[in-house]
């Protein structure tokens, strides 16, 4: 059912079309003519291109932007990637190849018309007709035919686009402030611990005199490795957590694991003998995977089981604080600990085997607490840009179905 006030129009009754040509990656000079790739399209996800940086020399027989025409990727690897567009807002920018170009006519704003391709049932209908196997094609007449739903007056379009400006600044911020507070965070740790911990600080920073002590990591603490578990015991709601390397994965950035995505009962673990990790807080940690994953540590404050890719090294809480310790584990990279395989992996016997240097328990507690308070500010942060992206989807449910109006 359309709203009062709105219209249903294929895309080709509203536009004119064009391609952009000649350019890719490699044709890129850090001087030169402004030029917008496909690429930047789903790696940005702006709706309107207001800044250019990347240049290329003009080859001649360029497309240049007049200012306003919405560009919608002509190729990519996946059809959700290549379902979204953006409006480039300034005349003379060079339009790469790949990029299908559409003019609107005055029936509908550029912005609005990029919104409704990149979001909702227009940008499910698109990702349908995108064709291919390994790359997939948006042609323009898959953009013509894109039916599109509407409001007919300009007021309310703008008014549309307005909010949906204003979303994406919150986000924007948002999004910056949490690169600070994370750039921040590994400027300190470099700081605080120099060379992954093994090198005691020229100077303490927090105002202590006593000096780090020289330490393997198997001296004042244990590497345990995680159990096997099968598929059918696992996935319960209510037990033991179940950490998997998947949920590696979960709250990028906080400094204490708190939901698992599987639990083991009491009665299972009994019966099959499982040794639970009661000994907590333990840092949690892949032992095989990626480079990536195997960098990724949570600090995790109640019992738990592992599965047999990953691992904990247990605190000892006479000599560790434990978020120091999450701390200083955060700036020994693993990946130098790998051994040749089908995937990098290493050992419970690798890790007690580091040298590190860590100062009395008195000072590791100010360190500790420093971190946690950050880890926790940077959380704040990543679930309020959550909270605005939940906001800014329910927009697209409510503003470009007309179900809520601005009018």
């Amino acid at each position: 059912m359309v709203s009062a006030g709105w219209k249903k129009s294929l895309i080709g009754d509203l536009a004119t079309f064009s391609k952009g040509a000649g350019y890719s990656k490699k044709d890129l000079r850090v001087a030169g003519t402004p030029i917008v790739l496909y690429g930047r399209l789903y790696t940005n996800y702006e709706v309107v291109i207001h800044k250019v940086n990347s240049y290329v020399e003009d080859k001649g027989g360029s497309l240049y932007s007049r200012g306003g025409e919405v560009v919608v990727p002509a190729s990519g690897e996946t059809a959700e990637d290549i379902s979204r567009a953006s409006v480039i807002a300034k005349p003379g920018v060079i339009i790469g190849g790949d990029l299908n170009v559409i003019y609107p006519n005055n029936a509908i704003l550029p912005e609005l018309l990029a919104l409704l391709i990149s979001n909702g049932n227009a940008k499910r209908s698109l990702s349908i007709k995108a064709q291919g196997k390994t790359v997939v094609h948006l042609h323009k007449n898959d953009l013509a035919g894109l039916e599109i739903m509407y409001p007919e007056d300009p007021k309310e379009q703008e008014r549309i686009v307005e909010a949906f400006s204003n979303i994406d600044t919150l986000i924007i911020q948002s999004e910056k402030l949490v690169e600070k507070y994370q750039e921040m965070k590994q400027g300190l740790l470099q700081l605080l611990f120099p060379h992954a911990g093994q090198t005691k600080p020229e100077k303490s920073l927090s105002g202590f005199d006593k000096p780090w002590e020289e330490h393997k990591l198997g001296e004042i603490g244990n590497a345990k490795s995680g159990i096997g578990f099968p598929d059918s015991e696992q996935g319960g709601t209510v037990g033991i957590p179940f950490f998997k390397v998947s949920d590696m994965n979960t709250y990028g950035n906080e400094n204490e694991l708190i939901v698992a995505n599987n639990y083991v009962t009491d009665a299972q673990i009994s019966r099959k003998r499982w040794n639970v990790i009661e000994d907590v807080p333990a840092v949690f940690f892949a032992k095989v995977g990626a480079a990536v994953l195997l960098n990724r540590k949570r600090l995790v404050r109640s019992p738990f089981l592992l599965d047999n890719n990953t691992m904990a090294y247990i605190f000892d809480k006479k000599t560790w604080d434990c978020d120091f310790g999450k701390a200083l584990f955060e700036t020994i990279d693993l990946t130098k600990l790998t051994q040749i395989g089908a995937l990098p992996s290493y050992n419970a016997t690798d890790v007690e085997g580091l040298n590190i240097c860590i100062p009395e328990k008195s000072e590791q507690e100010i360190i500790g607490q420093f971190f946690m308070l950050l880890d926790n500010l940077i959380m704040r942060q990543q679930k309020k840009c959550e909270k605005y992206k939940m906001v800014k989807q329910g927009m697209v449910e409510e503003l470009l179905t007309g179900k809520v109006r601005l009018v």
